[in-house]
């Protein structure tokens, strides 16, 4: 299964970036930029899974929690510039982070779903 990620650059302005395979744009709106980055990838995969990163804390994902996964997500992109290397310690950490994320938008769902019914 492939996964995009799709983040709001807050120090761009409303700009939005997704990312996916080790390839990544960027776009004036979420659709843009996921537009863009579908060109630069190959056949699409059947199931694919978007995550669209909040920055709203709520009581599934804190403002500590997101500072964090920015702040790594950032290192991140600096370790694929070339430019820094995670350490052991931060890959585990980002990855506890992006899976408490992901936990935080089922939770969210299931919330509003049985808000809706």
């Amino acid at each position: 299964m492939r996964t995009v990620l799709v983040t709001q650059e807050i120090h761009n302005g409303r700009n939005y970036r997704a990312i996916a395979e080790g390839k990544e744009s960027t776009g004036q709106t979420v659709g843009s930029a996921l537009d863009s980055l579908t060109s630069q990838l190959d056949e699409p995969e059947r199931d694919t899974l978007y995550i669209i990163q909040r920055y709203s804390p709520d009581e599934f994902f804190s403002a500590e929690q997101q500072k964090r996964l920015r702040y790594l997500m950032d290192k991140l992109h600096e370790m694929e510039a070339g430019t820094y290397e995670l350490s052991i310690d931060e890959r585990i950490e980002l990855e506890s982070l992006v899976n408490a994320e992901l936990d935080g938008m089922a939770r969210r769902a299931a919330k509003l779903a049985e808000l809706a019914g």
